[in-house]
């Protein structure tokens, strides 16, 4: 039990450490001056629609939680769902081992609501396969736009990922939604078994969570400068490479490993340029929610508290 509570703290640790040792070697000549002059030069509305663009972000990630509760037939006001949503995922996203933390925050509010613990864990279930297929649909239609986006990274893709592979990921979504569609039976994977959402359910997942993933990048792209800047899409199929490689890691925030993703993808933008664009969206993406979620948990809880007291 002690070895398995610590086994993912570990691993974090030993990616951020290692991802710390490669950026620094891709970084060596990077100076703060050159990094400073970098933030300095990023135009006013290019900060102005990295803020817009983390609000459709965080406004796509409460349509996760919404998602999830319309499979389940539960109805919480949307006010609510807003800012569980947004405090689960501030503190995932910053913490790291996103079921366990943002689970936490849910398990708390929408138990409060009368859902049970198997309502919640589907809840968050369905959350992160939502985030799952928003992911696979938009690395699909990247590799169909931009098939030698794989060169970029090297041995770090796998090999023979192409515009073939991207249509083959966009049929496997289509017989997901035609799934749903035709109502077909669960899904039987030995003792695995998966439930077809209704279309209207399938329909969403496949709007939302697109929309989380092309807000965050979004950040990211509009803080990069113009010149040398190879397109939205490029841009977007990095971030897709990058955060789902920070997920798997464990990394608090992906702590190093975005930067080195992106250092490595972005080849013909100075480094300066490219790290100012991710301390951009550390600002708009995890710091500045992280604090707000700070504050809107003692809110809540003393909420809570009020109302357990009362006669």
């Amino acid at each position: 039990m002690t070895l398995k509570k610590f086994f993912w703290p570990v691993i974090g640790a030993a990616t951020i450490a290692v991802s710390g040792w490669l950026l620094y070697k891709e970084l060596r000549g990077l100076s703060l001056d050159d990094l400073h002059d970098s933030l300095v030069q990023i135009p006013t509305h290019g900060w102005i629609m990295a803020g817009l663009c983390s609000l459709v972000a965080y406004a796509a990630l409460a349509g996760y939680d919404r998602i999830a509760l319309m499979h389940l037939g539960r109805k919480v006001s949307w006010l609510f769902i807003t800012v569980c949503s947004f405090t689960a995922y501030a503190l995932s996203h910053n913490v790291g081992a996103s079921v366990i933390s943002g689970g936490m925050v849910r398990y708390r509010a929408y138990s409060s609501k009368g859902l049970t613990a198997r309502e919640i864990g589907g809840l968050i279930a369905l959350c992160s396969f939502t985030f799952f297929l928003g992911t696979l649909l938009l690395a699909g239609l990247v590799l169909v736009w931009e098939p030698d986006i794989t060169e970029r990274f090297g041995d770090l893709l796998p090999m023979g990922a192409s515009s073939a592979t991207g249509y083959l990921i966009l049929t496997l979504i289509g017989f997901y939604a035609l799934a749903s569609l035709l109502r077909l039976r669960p899904l039987r994977i030995g003792s695995f078994q998966m439930s077809y959402p209704a279309p209207r359910v399938v329909l969403s997942q496949l709007i939302i969570g697109p929309m989380e993933l092309i807000g965050a990048a979004g950040i990211i792209y509009f803080a990069l400068p113009e010149a040398g800047n190879p397109g939205f899409v490029v841009v977007l199929g990095i971030f897709l490479v990058s955060f789902s490689a920070a997920l798997i890691s464990h990394a608090p925030g992906g702590l190093g490993v975005l930067e080195l993703v992106f250092v490595m993808g972005l080849p013909d933008l100075a480094q300066a340029d490219v790290i100012a664009a991710l301390l951009v969206f550390r600002l708009f993406y995890l710091l500045i929610p992280l604090a707000m979620a700070l504050l809107v948990i003692p809110i809540f809880e003393r909420t809570q508290f009020r109302a357990g007291a009362k006669p």
